[in-house]
This record gives structure tokens, sequence and C-alpha cells, in this order.
């Protein structure tokens, strides 16, 4: 047998070898590919009948949404009023959000359903919650958007609480916009410790974002005044719509 018969003989015989694996990679490639965009059409379906609900049942009035980026990261800090406010900054951005969830949420199956379909991150507190987190910086760094509350538990009385700094280590390494976010009503809704949602007016008002290059060069004191600030003026300017509109 030639050297070239050889030849021919090994490059057919390789590709047969190597066509299952390469067949399985691409079934993988093509079903993660198919499950993103059934979870994007889920969601925005679910963003749909978000939005008629809130607005029937309790008015729901958005300001300033033109703020939030049409593409690229981007990182909403918002008030924290009640169990419901990742729905209603949800329902009230046109793009997806990534939400954050504490991984004894995970443990109820169809609730578990719910938040890994809507691309929720997963964070182990028990843990230091390390994974949690670099996926957050991955998904930043790839474009997408993440709902944080920096207060870190909802309020007790329907006021802004103290931020904790615990999102700038992630805004730092990932320079994408700050964007403040305040909910007024959603407290007098459901408030903390309650089973029932009262049809009460909610506002949901964005504000400027605080770009990387605005707070590269602050301290982490500047970053917090900055954005506590800038919460304090679109609560009270959410307040007046409620008072104003409804």
């Amino acid at each position: 047998m030639t050297d070239q018969a050889l030849t021919t003989q090994e490059e057919s015989s390789e590709p047969a070898s190597k066509k299952p694996s390469r067949s399985k990679e691409d079934r993988t490639r093509a079903e993660s590919k198919i499950s993103f965009y059934l979870r994007r059409a889920f969601y925005r379906v679910m963003r749909m009948v978000a939005r008629v609900v809130f607005i029937l049942w309790f008015r729901i009035r958005v300001e300033g949404r033109h703020h939030v980026p049409l593409e690229g990261g981007g990182m909403l800090l918002s008030t924290h009023q009640s169990g419901i406010d990742p729905i209603l900054v949800g329902l009230a951005c046109n793009r997806n959000l990534n939400f954050l969830a504490r991984s004894t949420l995970f443990k109820n199956p169809a609730f578990s359903f719910l938040l890994r379909i809507l691309d929720s991150i997963q964070i182990d507190r028990e843990r230091g919650g390390l994974s949690g987190l670099r996926e957050m910086l991955s998904r930043l760094r790839s474009g997408e958007l993440v709902l944080l509350f920096p207060e870190g538990t909802r309020t007790a009385d329907g006021s802004i609480g103290t931020l904790k700094p615990g999102f700038l280590p992630i805004a730092k390494r990932s320079e994408v916009p700050l964007i403040p976010v305040a909910i007024v009503g959603a407290f007098e809704c459901m408030p903390k410790g309650s089973r029932w949602l009262f049809p009460l007016p909610i506002a949901v008002v964005f504000g400027k974002p605080l770009l990387a290059q605005e707070y590269r060069e602050l301290t982490e004191q500047q970053i917090i005044e900055s954005i506590s600030g800038s919460l304090s003026q679109l609560y009270d300017r959410g307040k007046n719509r409620i008072e104003q509109n409804f």
C-alpha cells in the first residue's frame, strides 16, 4: 500500500472516530441555545402578564425607564420595600434582568424551577456566596443587567435604610453603570411579614446611572453617598407621583 493510500485511509478513519464526539458537542450546543431562547421567551411572557396585572390591580406607574441602557451590562440598585420588588423592577424594564436568589429558595422544587427558568443567580450565604458572585461578575461582563438590593433586607417602616458596600467590588471589577431605582408604595401593599397584597398604588422610578468613569476614582463612602442621595431624590419623586396622580 502506498504512502498516499495510507494517508487517505488515515484521513478517512480519523473523522469517523471523532464524529460521535463532535456530534455530541453540536447537540449539546444546540440544546443549550434552544433552552436559552425558550427561557427568554418565557421571561417576556411573564413580564407581559405581570404588567397587565400590576397596572390593573396596583395602578403601577413607571418613570425614568430611559435611564436603563439599551445594551451592555449594568447594575440596578433598588430600594427594598417588599417581597414583590423583583417583580416590580423586572416588569418595569424592557430588558431581561438577572436576579439574585439565596440557595435556600432552590429547595422548593416548583420555586426552584421558576428561579432557574428565569436565570436567577444562586447565592449560597453559608459558603460565602463566592460562586454566585463570580457568576454575577461573568454576566455583567457579558452585557447582562443584574438587580441588587444594597440595603440588604426589606425596610421595616417604608423608609430607605443604610446601603451596604457589598456590591462595590463587583461594580469596580465589571465597570458597569450603577442605576438607582426607587420603589414607592410597595411597603404599603405588602409590609414586612404580611402574606397579603393590598391593591394600593405603586411607583417605580429609575435614575441617571453613575458611570464607571465617574465612580472609578471615588472612595467606597463617596459612591455610597452618591447612590443614597439619588435614591432619596427618586423616592421623593415617586411619592409625589403617587400623591398627585392617583
